[in-house]
């Protein structure tokens, strides 16, 4: 394909920046310079799927994804996920760009790629879902979190407003089906700290709006934003704590995925380790190995599904009112 082909594609494919600023979306605005981390959150993702959507290989893509300042750049890697995942699910010769992005420089950004195809779900017919599910056993659910996330960032009327759930949803086409709800509401979480543009009150007012079988997951997606996108200090950190209540376990579980997918990908941050000490009591790096200790081998999925039972887990061990968190 002809690179000014893959620019027209590009330019046909790639959605606005103006979709993103928070005036456009009708989104909380707590301060400037929220609203520029949130901005540039939404702009960096933009960029990415379009370097995906527009380079020639996966090698093109990585040497502009690789340009990114450290803090945006796993947002880009989302956004190529997405943009890469669109392209797998159109219906024309040729797919596999997900599983080889997996496989080759998307590797050290698994949670955030897995997130990507959860936005390309969104966006395609679900007939076509099959061609861009995640083969990973475990990490699948994320696609469902980045599901979880577009729905309420774009159709936030409906998703948080309304309180939308589909009874029915789906995916996977199997037994564990059953958790998918909780895997979208754990997205929705992550979307409710843009919403609430990173105003922890905003966010938690925002949380007990919903009903109380659903504030576990979101408080979860919550504490995955607030420790990955940051733009709150640490006094509004603890204010997060205080008023996760009951669900501080969940929230904390939320900032060890988010501080796993850093350090894991080498895009550490100075307010991640402050949200990690804050809200796990410990430091990323110890989240970190709490998460690998905790991942089964093998996934199997009985009662709950292994990552349900993994997520629990990494709970349990990070909570701030665990011992651990106290020594």
């Amino acid at each position: 394909m002809s690179a000014s082909w893959r620019a027209v594609r590009r330019r046909l494919m790639t959605p606005s920046h103006n979709e993103t600023k928070l005036s456009t979306r009708g989104f909380h605005e707590k301060s400037p310079e929220a609203r520029e981390t949130l901005e540039t959150v939404g702009a960096t993702f933009l960029d990415g799927y379009a370097f995906a959507v527009e380079a020639r290989d996966q090698d093109e893509a990585h040497q502009r994804l690789e340009r990114i300042p450290v803090r945006f750049r796993g947002f880009a890697y989302e956004g190529a996920a997405m943009g890469l995942a669109m392209l797998d699910g159109l219906p024309i010769p040729g797919n596999g760009r997900i599983s080889a992005f997996l496989a080759g420089h998307g590797a050290p950004h698994g949670y955030m790629v897995h997130v990507g195809v959860g936005w390309a779900m969104a966006r395609l017919p679900r007939f076509r879902w099959a061609s861009i599910a995640p083969a990973d056993p475990l990490l699948r659910w994320l696609a469902l979190d980045g599901y979880g996330f577009h729905q309420a960032y774009f159709r936030t009327q409906r998703y948080v407003r309304e309180q939308y759930r589909d009874p029915s949803f789906p995916w996977p086409g199997d037994e564990t089906r059953r958790y998918a709800g909780h895997a979208v509401d754990q997205g929705i979480g992550r979307a409710l700290w843009f919403i609430g543009g990173t105003d922890p009150a905003v966010v938690a007012d925002l949380v007990d709006s919903f009903a109380a079988d659903r504030r576990a997951d979101l408080y979860s997606g919550v504490g995955l934003a607030a420790c990955y996108a940051g733009g709150a200090g640490e006094a509004e950190l603890l204010y997060l704590l205080e008023r996760a209540g009951r669900y501080r376990p969940q929230l904390a579980q939320g900032v060890a995925f988010a501080s796993t997918t850093r350090v894991e990908s080498g895009l550490l941050t100075p307010h991640t380790e402050m949200a990690a000490r804050l809200l796990c009591g410990m430091s990323p790096q110890q989240v970190t190995e709490v998460c690998s200790r905790a991942r089964p081998e093998p996934v199997v999925d009985g009662r709950l599904t292994a990552y349900e039972v993994w997520r629990r887990e990494i709970a349990e061990r990070v909570s701030s009112d665990a011992p651990e968190a106290r020594a």
